[in-house]
């Protein structure tokens, strides 16, 4: 099944999609870039070093990908939720997306930014992927993780671990794999591992339970 690449340049963040073509439903990828993606990089350049729109992906056609492009660099996600809740709801107007099988991932600040999304709006994602994150969450998410840790984050690894219940069991809930690779070959060896898009496609969302996560953006 081919999937086609479409720019969205009318939003508040400019996006890259890349959308199979199906009618089926399909569950939806979100991608946050680092700190080299952002502005003035055009999307289709910066959008596809890293993640799973890049060349040596294993995402294939399970999932619509959908990357948005901050206009300046940095670990500035935390800032922009309502601007991705803006993309997602253009994607979803545009191709049928299975709501229960919303996922976020990110590299870098972007891995940092899927925690800070996630604390935003708690009810959107049935799963996270964060590929080397630069410090700790705020707070536990409270939905299934599964974190490509690498050279940076090796660093916080203990308490990452203990702040989540990561384990290395692929079959759970809250897994880590450590490559032991350096921060740029830890995000293309992540992307490249078919056994991470096999977890997030086990992932289904279920109801948040209650937490002291601050207050979620309306997301349906």
């Amino acid at each position: 099944m081919a999937s086609r690449t479409h720019v969205l340049a009318d939003l508040p963040l400019r996006c890259l999609v890349s959308a199979p073509d199906t009618r089926a439903p399909l569950p939806l990828l979100v991608f946050l870039h680092g700190y080299d993606e952002a502005a003035p990089t055009p999307p289709g350049e910066a959008l596809r070093r890293h993640g799973p729109l890049a060349p040596t992906s294993a995402a294939r056609s399970d999932f619509i990908v959908l990357a948005p492009q901050l206009h300046e660099a940095g670990d500035r996600w935390r800032f922009h939720a309502a601007d991705v809740v803006q993309a997602i709801e253009r994607v979803e107007s545009r191709w049928r997306v299975d709501a229960d099988r919303r996922y976020l991932t990110g590299f870098s600040f972007g891995a940092n930014g899927v925690f800070d999304l996630a604390l935003e709006m708690p009810p959107m994602w049935a799963a996270l992927w964060p590929v080397d994150p630069t410090r700790l969450p705020e707070n536990d998410p409270g939905v299934p993780v599964w974190l490509s840790s690498g050279e940076i984050s090796r660093l916080i690894e203990q308490p990452l671990r203990a702040k989540l219940g990561l384990q290395v069991k692929p079959e759970g809930l809250r897994v880590i794999v450590d490559y032991g690779l350096n921060h740029v070959e830890t995000a293309a060896r992540a992307y490249a591992d078919e056994a991470a898009y096999r977890w997030l496609l086990r992932q289904r969302r279920e109801t948040p339970r209650p937490s002291s996560r601050r207050t979620p953006l309306a997301v349906d």
